[in-house]
């Protein structure tokens, strides 16, 4: 589900539907998709979310939705993922049944742990490269990324300016995945910018 995690960014759209983006990114081989949306209404959020589950559906891939678990509930999403300034997970896991997917963001081993002993499915763990969509995101060495792998039992997924250029540099960190934003929808061709990250991944 975690290998290639494709984050939703509506602004580097070429001219193309949010809905036609993600149906080419899961052509090219996307195994989950994370619905990012900043300073939207709650019902406009459920509608996109909506929206966009149909076309995840389709290809029997997972949508989670970036910080809202309300959002994911009411759209029928599958998860949510929340930072480290969200509500936390052990709350989020009050609220939900077990096969609600919770997602949480880490950068340190005592935050990954925290994060699995308070219900977490799996780890976001960055930035590990400069990231264009988190300018001043904190850096994650990928020494310190295999040490987060190595800590958790939980799989960890990589993020933060992953391309095809530099993926290869994590390869044995020991990451179940990789989530990448621009390189999938920054990109002209969208199909074959995921077909390549998904070989490489």
């Amino acid at each position: 589900m975690l290998r290639l995690y494709a984050v939703t960014d509506r602004k580097n759209l070429d001219g193309i539907s949010l809905e036609t983006a993600v149906e080419k990114a899961l052509q090219g081989g996307v195994t989950c998709v994370q619905l990012r949306e900043k300073n939207i209404s709650f019902p406009e959020y459920v509608s996109i979310a909506k929206n966009i589950r149909e076309v995840c559906n389709r290809y029997g891939v997972p949508l989670i939705i970036n910080d809202d678990y309300r959002v994911a509930i009411a759209s029928g999403a599958d998860g949510v993922h929340v930072g480290a300034e969200d509500m936390a997970v052990a709350d989020i896991r009050n609220h939900v049944g077990d096969n609600f997917i919770i997602g949480a963001t880490a950068k340190t081993i005592e935050q990954a742990q925290q994060a699995q002993s308070d219900g977490a499915d799996y780890l976001g763990v960055g930035a590990v490269f400069p990231s264009p969509t988190k300018q001043n995101a904190i850096r994650i060495t990928p020494e310190i990324l295999r040490e987060i792998c190595r800590s958790v039992e939980i799989p960890v997924v990589a993020i933060g300016g992953i391309n095809a250029e530099n993926v290869h540099l994590i390869k044995d960190c020991g990451q179940a995945g990789i989530a990448v934003v621009s390189a999938i929808f920054g990109q002209h061709d969208i199909i074959k910018s995921a077909e390549r990250l998904r070989a490489k991944s």
